[in-house]
Order: structure tokens, then sequence, then C-alpha cells
């Protein structure tokens, strides 16, 4: 089974990006961080999203991101499919935080129990495919809307969503141009899928935990 074992987000200042993640998500191990090689504008193309249980964590987070200096895209709120809210990262990435709970079961923990990266794409059906003929196999699907790929426990699960349609889950413009500003770390290979996302067999950026010994260039 493919295996994500992690993502790197291009940003302007590593040493600022590892400071917010490690301060609002407690991220480590799941995302390496390097220099921004080349411009983007507007939206990527992409959202991060952090399942958690409850409502309650979703909040702590949300809390937590802004004090860090996130910028609020949409307030947490309880909508059809349970309770969540969007943030932009002072370094551009858009990251989803939900639950399918509306109600709370105990306290905050601000733990989460799934990292995953939507991919916005023009044509899901072909980019399912795409994919597919490349080990991937579909766990969920919603016709030409959603779809769900079967990544078992690696760190960082994988989905596509209609460009226009993610945009507008994240509050944002569908507009956007230049760098995706990210590298999706796994077994498939080093290659570019037809929406330009870059994949890799590793990533040469120290991850926030190497990051925070002191190890790789800072």
């Amino acid at each position: 089974m493919t295996t994500i074992e992690s993502l790197t987000l291009e940003v302007a200042d590593t040493e600022a990006a590892h400071r917010f993640y490690t301060t609002a998500f407690g991220l480590d191990s799941q995302l390496r961080l390097r220099t921004a090689q080349a411009p983007a504008s507007g939206f990527r193309g992409f959202t991060l999203s952090l399942v958690v249980s409850q409502p309650a964590d979703v909040n702590a987070f949300f809390d937590a991101a802004i004090t860090a200096g996130a910028t609020a895209l949409k307030p947490a709120a309880k909508s059809l499919w349970g309770y969540g809210g969007v943030v932009q990262a002072p370094d551009g990435t858009i990251w989803q935080l939900a639950s399918s709970s509306k109600k709370d079961t105990g306290p905050a923990t601000r733990t989460f129990d799934e990292l995953v990266l939507l991919l916005g794409v023009e044509d899901v059906s072909a980019s399912k495919r795409f994919y597919v003929e490349r080990g991937l196999s579909v766990a969920k699907g919603f016709g030409s809307k959603y779809v769900e790929f079967a990544t078992g426990s690696s760190p960082v699960k994988l989905a596509l969503y209609k460009r226009r349609g993610l945009a507008k889950v994240a509050g944002v413009s569908p507009e956007g141009s230049g760098s995706h500003c990210l590298a999706v770390n796994g077994d498939l290979g080093s290659f570019t899928d037809p929406d330009g996302f870059v994949w890799e067999d590793s990533a040469t950026a120290p991850t926030l935990t190497q990051m925070t010994e002191g190890i790789g260039t800072k």
C-alpha cells in the first residue's frame, strides 16, 4: 500500500514557519520545510486538514493558530457534516480544522486523528486515473467531485477535490498562479501530476523535529 511519509512546504522563512507549526499544531515529522524558490500568488490549489474528534479540539487548534499568527478565513462553526473552521498560516498554507462530531465528549486535548492533504484538481476523474495507474487504491469516492485514496497507516492521508470547490470550502478565490509551494514525500517515485503537484522519493529539508534539534540549515 502506498505510503505518504511527509509533506514539504516551501516557505519564505523556515524558522518562522517552524515556530508556527510546532506552537499552533504540535506537528513534527509530518512536515518538512525548505526555502521557496519560485513565486506563488493567490490560491495554491491545496489545503491541509487536521481531523479531530470533537469541536473543543477544533476550537483549541483554531485559537492556537490565530494566537501564533494565522489569519481566520472561516470561523469555527457547526455545519451539515460536523464542526470546523479554516485558517491561513503565516506562510500562506490553508488549514482546515474539522470534526465530524457536533458535540463534545470531554475537555480539549489538542490532538488530531488525521492529517489530510486535499489536492484541488481540474478534473477529478482524470486525476484519479492518473494516481490509480501509479498504484494508489481508491478508498472512497463521490463521482467526479471527490476521491479519497487508501494510504493505510501513513502519517498523511490523500484526497482529491475540484479546485473551485476546494477554494470555496477554504473561503478564498480559486484564482492563483505560480508554484504550489508543496512537495509530497512518498514511495511512488518522483514525478509531477497533471495539476503540477510534485512528488519526491524523499526530502532533503530537515523535519520540524530536526530543526528543533538544530540539525540541517537554519
